[in-house]
């Protein structure tokens, strides 16, 4: 029966729930250019002339955007089928209407593209015909010109649609074979592996060589560009690499030579990738240490009229907030920018002598949008040094480098390590690559059963940290990167690891290869080597977790070991704490130690005085109540304790440490947590979330 699309609803018997607008927009094309192929389902409604839809909410949603459109008209007549019976009936329908349905499979739409495509259809006409997008059903026809085997797979359900859109990165049919006769029989082959190995030979249209030279003059150089139609970033792939290549090696050494006569320097060297690291080690250059600028008279007249300025805000700073008249918000700007300005004049951009230009020369590489540009430093195979008098004048001078067997390898290739039986040819890389494996397992297999000769392969890998040449092993202590650079205030700590080094036996340092200097450091003394390996832990330690204000909780336990007492090697002074801290804040650790008695005496004091009164109270020095000096003496900022809260709320562990040394490993971490704890005494909560 036909009825009005307006007397139509959807019921709530219907058990559809979920929809997808862009489907239903596909649909939607679908039903306005072939017309309404399936009824809908009805019942009639309660509502006196009206029926409830319940099956087929899909197509009801559809034409509905068809009306919207503007073409069908708003009561346009729509075919139905009438069911009678109860709601429990039309819901069994409902569910029967929509469970028993079977898509198309990939396979099926794209012979149906196809058949559309033969019969005089373009792929914008098919596209608009069953309401899908151009791309869609291109990738369809590309699926579709599979090589048959593996169009046949696809079709027998085999292979997924997304290990078949993987092969179709390609047209060409002899290289899908390749790579399915290779992965017919590989465990779950996955589709980036297809495309992987397809792409084998081939580069991306969005590779910095190809943005470089530009898809027009590397098709007119005769190159062919494949099209990926399954990725929506359209990545193509440029498949006559050697095209692409010789027309960016053309263009960069181009730029270099002009670069080269503009610059005066000895070379520049154009490299087609981002970084210059392998150009560098293939040379055999080192980067060149550029003599520091000294200061003009005007930048030194400048940074004092800047210290001036900055002492005149800090002053206006340090007098309070009750300042009517005082725009703290302008002030604050201006140090910040004062202060910029200063650093910038403390540091001058370092040029390179003129002696040295023609002895010197700079990589030319490619940005990831395929630009050219100079890398900043300068390159040369000589050793070239300076030396500034007394009055900051630099003289520069250059050596050639002394010939060493651990440098640069001659032109001389080097012989094979390992060459098949027979011939003087290498075996394969892949043989090789096996047979190293299986090499270091049996080492692995017969090193445990010495485990002396383990430790001490450790400690000399840790230790051996002046030469960048592998030792075979992954273990290595170099030093971690600190959060602070630049000038970092100093302490007793510092001047303890420097005479530690001092007292390194280093002999075995002097030979010049990995095997000769491993032999000669077994030859040390138990006493010498455990001293390499306590020095060289210790400079492996991190500062922080990160980048936030957060510390390891592991130190906290390394420090209620070691009963670590900072106060004995760090107090806190004007430069490295009370200059860096507010007035508030110096009061209130006057205030901690002393009561608030001490902080008045010294609370109408300017910021600057006040940092220094603190640095005398806290080293001991000022003439003070001995109760309240010993406090001072003891007193530390939270951020330099082992066992208390860390700054920002950062929360730790304080290890509970027990008569013979041995920390309580079940009070760090949230231990109480352990399914086998034991009940914990009051109080005992609290004493386990402390910071580190």
């Amino acid at each position: 029966m036909l009825i009005p699309f307006s007397k139509l609803y959807l019921s709530d018997a219907n058990v559809r729930k979920t929809r997808n607008d862009q489907e239903d927009a596909q649909l939607s094309a679908d039903i306005e250019a072939r017309g309404l192929l399936q009824n809908l389902l009805v019942t009639k409604s309660k509502k006196r002339g009206q029926y409830a839809v319940i099956a087929g909410g899909r197509r009801l949603r559809a034409i509905g955007m068809i009306i919207d459109r503007g073409a069908w008209a708003a009561d346009a007549e729509v075919e139905c089928k009438l069911l009678e019976g109860s709601e429990e009936t039309a819901g069994e329908a409902s569910l029967a209407e929509n469970f028993q349905r079977v898509g198309m499979s990939p396979a099926e739409e794209c012979r149906a593209f196809q058949h559309f495509i033969k019969e005089g259809s373009d792929i914008a006409a098919v596209a608009k015909r069953f309401g899908l997008t151009q791309r869609f059903v291109e990738g369809r026809l590309r699926l579709a010109n599979l090589a048959a085997p593996i169009f046949e797979a696809l079709a027998a359900g085999d292979i997924t649609l997304e290990i078949a859109k993987a092969y179709a990165a390609t047209d060409q049919h002899e290289v899908q074979m390749r790579v399915f006769d290779q992965m017919r029989h590989a465990y779950n082959p996955s589709a980036d592996a297809i495309r992987r190995m397809v792409a084998t030979g081939s580069m991306r249209g969005n590779d910095p060589i190809a943005l470089l030279i530009g898809e027009d003059a590397y098709v007119a150089a005769g190159g062919k560009v494949e099209r990926d139609l399954f990725s929506d970033a359209g990545e193509d792939r440029w498949i006559d690499i050697e095209i692409a290549h010789r027309l960016a090696s053309e263009k960069m050494e181009a730029e270099a030579q002009r670069l080269t006569a503009e610059t005066g320097l000895a070379w520049i060297s154009p490299v087609a990738a981002s970084n210059s690291w392998q150009a560098r080690s293939e040379m055999g250059v080192s980067a060149v240490r550029l003599p520091p600028m000294p200061l003009t008279e005007a930048a030194r007249a400048r940074i004092d009229e800047i210290d001036a300025r900055i002492d005149e805000i800090s002053a206006i700073f340090d007098e309070g907030d009750d300042q009517d008249d005082v725009d703290f918000g302008k002030l604050e700007a201006e140090y910040e920018a004062l202060d910029a300005e200063r650093s910038d004049l403390n540091n001058p951009v370092r040029e390179l002598p003129e002696e040295w230009r023609g002895e010197v020369g700079r990589f030319l590489v490619l940005t990831t949008r395929g630009e050219m540009v100079l890398e900043a430093d300068y390159y040369s195979e000589k050793r070239l040094s300076f030396e500034t008098d007394d009055h900051g004048n630099v003289t520069a001078t250059a050596e050639e480098p002394a010939p060493t067997s651990g440098g640069r390898a001659s032109g001389t290739p080097a012989r094979p390590e390992a060459i098949a039986p027979g011939s003087e040819k290498p075996i394969s890389a892949r043989l090789f690559d096996e047979l190293a494996v299986q090499r270091r397992n049996i080492l692995s297999a017969c090193l445990l059963g010495d485990p002396g000769l383990a430790l001490d392969f450790a400690i000399f890998a840790l230790a051996d940290n002046r030469s960048y040449e592998g030792k075979g092993t992954s273990i290595k202590a170099g030093r971690p990167s600190d959060p602070a650079t630049g000038e970092v205030p100093q302490s007793a700590a510092e001047g303890i690891l420097a005479e530690a080094e001092e007292g390194l036996d280093k002999a075995w340092q002097e030979q010049t290869s990995v095997a000769a200097r491993f032999i000669a450091f077994r030859d040390l003394e138990d006493e010498a080597k455990a001293a390499w390996l306590a020095y060289a832990v210790a400079l492996s330690l991190e500062a922080k977790k990160g980048y936030g204000s957060e510390y390891h909780p592991v130190h906290a336990v390394l420090g209620s070991m070691l009963d670590v007492d900072v106060a004995a090697l760090w107090r806190p002074t004007a430069e490295n704490f009370f200059d860096r801290v507010s007035k508030t804040s110096c009061l209130a650790a006057l205030t901690e130690v002393g009561g608030s008695d001490l902080a008045a005496r010294y609370a109408a004091s300017k910021k600057a005085d006040l940092a220094k009164t603190c640095e005398t109270i806290f080293a001991g020095k000022a003439i003070i109540e001995q109760e309240v000096k010993e406090a001072a003496l003891a007193w530390l900022p939270e951020a330099m304790k082992f066992s208390t809260a860390a700054p920002g709320g950062v929360q730790g562990a304080d290890p509970e440490v027990s008569d013979d040394g041995e920390a309580d490993i079940d009070a760090v971490d949230g231990a109480d947590a352990l399914p086998d704890a034991e009940e914990q005494p009051e109080g005992a909560a609290e004493d386990t979330a402390v910071a580190a």
